[in-house]
């Protein structure tokens, strides 16, 4: 796993899994999180209590996503028992409350504004990210009080644009709805850079911080990617924040 600490107010937290260190069989292998790719159910809960212990908020206050490429924001207020339906982000306020975004190629988006004490995780594919799902989750956490100008966002491991090839048509199109998208892979194709295009987009509806994970899922081996090698399992993009605010003592 790969930690990143932001102190503000609140201590926002938030974490990347690689492959390494879980129970799943090959081609799982190992920490698979993700439950709806073949997997073992007893392998991939084992993987997730090992997550929920690692990060210390427990596995039931990791809030799961059924991640659709869909534009659909929920907030939440608590614990929930069960995948949220239909829901590619969601936005809470809540203390040791982890949200979390599964991906194997997909932009995982981690949103804080930790003065307002708001966060978000953003599943972020290529067809969520050109139907807009990224601005409809700055809008979610607005409303529930944070300010654009305040908010720091972290694109997790992705597929690179100089790996992620697509035909020209579909670049074109992407690049139409997601401008700065369109890339060259390493063999002269047209392809796509999702990170790119999402990294233009915050910044330009005015998030100032915008930090990026280099590396490519398609890639690293140490990474899940789907379109490396499927089926294949799910690494796991986390962000919480802790109960206590974060002192501000040298």
């Amino acid at each position: 796993m790969r930690s990143i600490d932001t102190t503000s107010n609140f201590r926002v937290r938030r974490v990347t899994t690689t492959r390494t260190g879980g129970v799943s069989a090959p081609p799982y292998d190992s920490f698979n999180l993700g439950d709806h790719v073949g997997d073992d159910p007893a392998a991939v809960a084992t993987n997730r209590e090992r997550l929920g212990r690692e990060i210390g908020v427990g596995v039931d206050r990791l809030v799961w996503m059924e991640q659709v490429h869909g534009r659909t924001v929920t907030v939440v207020d608590g614990p929930v028992t069960e995948p949220i339906a239909v829901t590619d982000a969601v936005v809470t306020r809540v203390r040791d409350l982890a949200l979390v975004v599964l991906s194997a190629d997909c932009v995982p988006v981690l949103l804080s504004d930790s003065e307002a004490g708001v966060i978000a995780a953003v599943h972020a594919g290529r067809v969520g990210a050109r139907i807009g799902i990224v601005p409809r989750v700055l809008d979610a956490m607005v409303a529930e009080g944070a300010v654009l100008n305040r908010i720091g966002a972290f694109l997790g491991p992705a597929a690179s644009g100089r790996q992620y090839e697509v035909p020209a048509h579909m670049q074109a199109d992407v690049e139409r709805h997601l401008p700065g998208s369109a890339s060259t892979t390493v063999r002269k194709t047209p392809g796509l850079d999702i990170r790119a295009g999402i990294r233009r987009q915050l910044v330009d509806a005015g998030v100032p911080a915008v930090a990026t994970d280099p590396r490519c899922t398609i890639e690293d081996r140490t990474l899940f990617s789907h379109r490396r090698g499927a089926p294949t399992g799910r690494l796991a993009s986390v962000i919480w924040m802790d109960t206590e605010p974060a002192s501000l003592e040298p």
